[in-house]
């Protein structure tokens, strides 16, 4: 099951783990909003990339997912590569809650910075990154990054986030990776 019916179930938020990447791919398919790369790359990332990837979970399925990576010319940085919610769960806080345990996992935990691409007309993405900024006091820098010229096919520029300098003194709010729900947050 990769993304089922919301329930009284609680949410839990974990390291990815080798076997995830077939369901990941699944998720991101399904979640419609993002761009789908190859079962290889999910496949990779679950495995090789654990320690910066975040599934969340209930009644025994991938609800949602945030992919990142920490980039070695920037190791201050923690870049979110894709953040997939299953339709079922969209609009409920959960985008909002992967961010948040997404940066207290064990390879974020000392990233001052958050980086994304966001394409331009990617509206929810923009409001999510921008309410992360300010959950945490952080600014957000909103840049030209990849413009539609760079990409081999027809696509929108992309955007560069920069969130921080983030505190991370005494990070060890979310340090058990599991919260009930509901998940829904105030905006």
């Amino acid at each position: 099951m990769i993304h089922p019916k919301p329930s009284a179930a609680p949410v839990n938020f974990r390291s990815a783990r080798h076997g995830d990447g077939a369901a990941l791919w699944q998720l991101v398919k399904s979640a419609g909003t993002l761009e789908l790369n190859s079962a290889y790359f999910y496949l990779l990332f679950a495995s090789d990339f654990s320690d910066t990837c975040l599934v969340a979970e209930t009644d025994g399925g991938i609800v949602g997912t945030v992919i990142g990576y920490r980039p070695p010319a920037n190791p201050a940085s923690a870049f979110v590569w894709q953040i997939g919610v299953a339709p079922d769960m969209q609009g409920q806080g959960l985008g909002k809650a992967l961010l948040r345990h997404w940066i207290s996992l064990p390879g974020n935990a000392d990233a001052r910075w958050v980086t994304a691409t966001v394409a331009e007309d990617n509206v929810a993405s923009t409001r999510l990154f921008r309410a992360f900024a300010r959950d945490n006091g952080a600014a957000c820098e909103d840049v030209p990054h990849f413009t539609a010229e760079l990409f081999p096919h027809e696509h929108p520029a992309e955007r560069l986030f920069r969130i921080g300098p983030l505190d991370r003194k005494g990070n060890t709010e979310h340090s058990t990776l599991r919260t009930e729900r509901p998940i829904a947050e105030p905006s």
